[in-house]
């Protein structure tokens, strides 16, 4: 092994203080990154390719291309400080090229004696290391310069070819920790600094390139506090835009990279979100623009929410089961296999609907009025005759329940008055449009007997239920829809597709959508809902890692992509949003799951405010939500659910801790919209017509708003420290302690010592003796 240092200077003989060294380019054939980089091939090419927006049509030929003419070409590392720097290195040679002049480089260094392993750029840009194949062993080798310092790492093997091994060079190595990874690996990356997780004490993160997959592995310093931000761990990091021009620092130039705000800007990503995901906007300019950046830039749009600055006055809101004589209990056969556009189950303020795992897609309904343990016998149902894809009941009729199925029908079916006494087996009405399987139906929120639904035949379909006909059909999906949503005035219709594109219709004037934007990542699922008066749209999706991720749209301009975003965890189930407009909050939870997640959604940064979450003891099913009218106000409950299990239904209340809860929480309980009741027909609404909600305030009539009741007068259950701390003359101490002893002695009548008590003997019972004297001799 061999090591050494080129320093290169400005002449066209280059001076070699040293042999020096390489390491393996690996090839890549997909860009995940949206960068420019630099590709080398076997036919002595380096090409630079421009990777643009995932929405944009990758480029099909490299923006330039550069010819070596050394032979096969190894190895290529950028310049730390100057755009469109690079070293290129064959077998034994190393050039410097210059990517805005691709002509010739513009030096090349004195050929090495043996097969060059690697090189590494000094981090000012001013020395350039290199190691090659050692005679001894034939074996690879690793060279790094660490940081800006004067040591170098390398790595190799020792003369019996047993163990790798690690030198540094005028400098120490301290073994801290290992990393046992799951599978061999093929290859290793570092990501940048400024993507790591600060509140979790992250300092580096690694990808390993498997045979499979590309696999995150990240380093940790374990630390108490998550709330503080740890500065000895991240001192000022280089920034993402070049010092120089290529041609500057070839003119002997030596300006550094600067850092974007030093520290403070770590610190700044931490306030602002926890598990910040910096964004990179991609350049479209020419090749010229080299010269005055060649890194991106971090996009001002891409914030990240779960804020620890401010905070949400939910923050502490608390979930709980309600009393067990709420529940229903023994339920049997329930069907665990709906599709995951459907929400498990659903209920209204009067019943719930579950599906059952019987033959002929039958489905329970129960009473709320009714709960209890449920008989052993079968229990009344609707029989379908198809298996359930999904359903939902009418928000203005309690009695009418809509179910699509796997036949692309959807039935109509009326409960009765008191529940199910008997098996329904006819329809009240079957709607048919839809050529293949739907995936979801939805209730207009203003229009009486309007629903919507989504297909596999890549359709949304608009019914009116009154006259049961099909009255319009939405296009332009590419793919599977995954969710849809009306907008909270019922204008607007959005949809998202895995096709990665999430769509807002005005079904009224175009079949066709009116805008289109980019959508998560991930293909696994997503939901969407429109929040904070309908000016955002959150969806619930999957990033590229499958996790699973909050993302906020802005419904004015949902091309620009998401504006927000606020990552949870990793899981296989789509999170299921429920939005309360009232509090702005949003309650998500997935099928399977244990944890129900709780946001409040604000419409300025960081839009994400994290609460409180509840957790369950066993994984639900799923969790629907009843009107607001059904809280307990009295006792500041500001969203009531229902939790489905395998074998039972709890009621699950969301509750605001307050002290005075004798008052009515105004603050909390605004007029909440009466969205249980049309403001119009679907009729009156296909012709233009737009409904508008009626206003209820939940306040009791026997209690007193909070904002009227009268301020408490904080009594003081301690003296101040003002009155400790105060500053006293010698003659005050003086008095006070005289007084204190007087005190003292002034309280022996009221309290006389205890031996003043005891009985003593009278004078004629002393025994008298005579004395006698003894004289001692002298």
């Amino acid at each position: 092994l061999s090591t050494g240092v080129c320093k290169i200077a400005n002449s066209p003989d280059m001076i070699i203080t040293h042999y020096a060294c390489f390491s393996l380019f690996t090839q890549h054939n997909k860009v995940i990154e949206k960068r420019i980089f630099f590709s080398l091939h076997v036919s002595v090419q380096v090409k630079l390719w421009r990777v643009r927006d995932p929405d944009q049509e990758q480029p099909g030929e490299a923006e330039v291309t550069l010819c070596p003419r050394e032979g096969r070409l190894e190895l290529l590392s950028f310049h730390p400080t100057s755009s469109g720097l690079l070293a290129v290195g064959s077998s034994k040679t190393v050039q410097i090229w210059d990517a805005s002049r691709p002509d010739a480089p513009l030096a090349a260094l004195e050929p090495h004696s043996e097969q060059m392993q690697s090189m590494s750029w000094k981090q000012d840009g001013s020395l350039l290391a290199s190691s090659c194949k050692c005679l001894q062993n034939n074996k690879d080798s690793r060279i790094l310069w660490i940081k800006d310092s004067d040591h170098i790492l390398t790595t190799g093997f020792d003369q019996v070819r047993t163990r790798p091994h690690a030198h540094f060079i005028t400098g120490a190595v301290l073994v801290m920790s290992h990393c046992v990874t799951d599978a061999p690996t093929r290859g290793v990356a570092a990501v940048p600094k400024l993507v790591l997780d600060v509140s979790s004490c992250e300092v580096m993160r690694v990808l390993q390139l498997t045979d499979s997959s590309i696999v995150p592995v990240n380093y940790h310093v374990p630390r108490k506090s998550g709330q503080e931000f740890h500065a000895d761990l991240y001192p000022d990091t280089v920034g993402q835009t070049a010092a120089m021009s290529a041609e500057e620092w070839w003119k002997g130039g030596d300006k550094q990279v600067r850092p974007p705000l030093s520290s403070s800007f770590l610190c700044s990503g931490f306030l602002l979100g926890r598990r910040s995901s910096p964004g990179c906007s991609t350049s479209s300019s020419p090749l010229s623009s080299l010269s005055s950046s060649a890194a991106p830039s971090r996009s001002p749009s891409s914030t990240s929410g779960l804020s620890s600055g401010p905070s949400s006055k939910f923050r502490h809101l608390q979930g709980g089961v309600l009393h067990r004589d709420t529940h229903f209990t023994n339920l049997r056969g329930l069907n665990l296999t709906t599709p995951g556009e459907c929400d498990g189950f659903c209920a209204n303020r009067h019943r719930v609907a579950v599906p059952l795992a019987t033959a002929g897609g039958q489905i329970a309904v129960l009473e709320l009025s009714q709960a209890g343990k449920l008989a052993d016998t079968g229990l009344p149902t609707i029989q379908n005759s198809v298996n359930v894809a999904d359903f939902t009941w009418d928000p203005f009729e309690c009695h009418r329940l809509v179910v699509a199925g796997d036949d692309a029908k959807i039935r109509v079916w009326l409960v009765p008055n008191g529940g199910l006494t008997e098996v329904l087996t006819e329809p009240k009405a079957v709607l048919q449009g839809h050529t293949e399987k739907i995936y979801s139906i939805k209730f207009h929120p203003q229009a009486s007997g309007l629903l919507a639904s989504s297909s596999y035949d890549l359709t949304v379909r608009l019914w009116d239920l009154e006259s049961g006909r099909e009255v319009k059909v939405l296009r332009g999906h590419n793919d599977q829809i995954f969710g849809l949503a009306w907008s909270p005035d019922g204008k607007l219709l959005a949809t998202v597709c895995k096709d990665g594109k999430v769509r807002i219709y005005d079904p009224r004037k175009s079949a066709d959508p009116v805008q289109e934007g980019s959508g998560p990542e991930g293909q696994r699922g997503a939901r969407l809902v429109w929040v904070c008066d309908g000016r955002y749209l959150m969806v619930s999706g999957f990033d590229c890692r499958s996790e699973r991720t909050l993302y906020l749209y802005s419904t004015k301009s949902l091309s620009s992509g998401a504006i927000a975003s606020a990552p949870t965890d990793v899981s296989p189930s789509t999170l299921i949003p429920f939005y309360d407009p009232d509090t702005s909050v949003v309650i998500l939870t997935g099928k399977g799951d244990t944890r129900v997640y709780v946001f409040e959604i604000v419409p300025e940064a960081p839009y994400f405010l994290e609460c409180a979450s509840f957790n369950s003891s066993e994984p639900h099913k799923g969790l629907a939500f009843l009107p607001k009218t059904e809280c307990d106000v009295r006792d500041v409950e500001v969203a009531r659910g229902l939790r489905l299990s395998k074998t039972s239904i709890e009621p699950v209340a969301f509750k605001v801790p307050r002290i005075r809860k004798e008052f009515f929480q105004d603050d909390v309980y605004p007029e909440t919209a009466v969205w249980w009741e049309s403001s119009l027909t679907a009729s009156a609404w296909l012709a233009g017509s737009d409904g508008k909600y009626r206003h209820i305030s939940l306040k009791p009539k026997d209690m007193t708003p909070v904002s009227e009741a009268p301020k408490e007068v904080q009594v003081r259950k301690y003296l101040p420290s003002s009155h400790y701390l105060e500053e006293k003359t010698d003659e005050q101490k003086k008095d006070e302690l005289l007084s204190a002893m007087i005190g003292k002695l002034g309280n022996m009548e009221e309290n006389p010592l205890p031996q003043e008590s005891f009985q003593g003997v009278d004078e004629d019972e002393w025994v008298r003796e005579p004395l006698s004297h003894t004289h001692a001799n002298c």
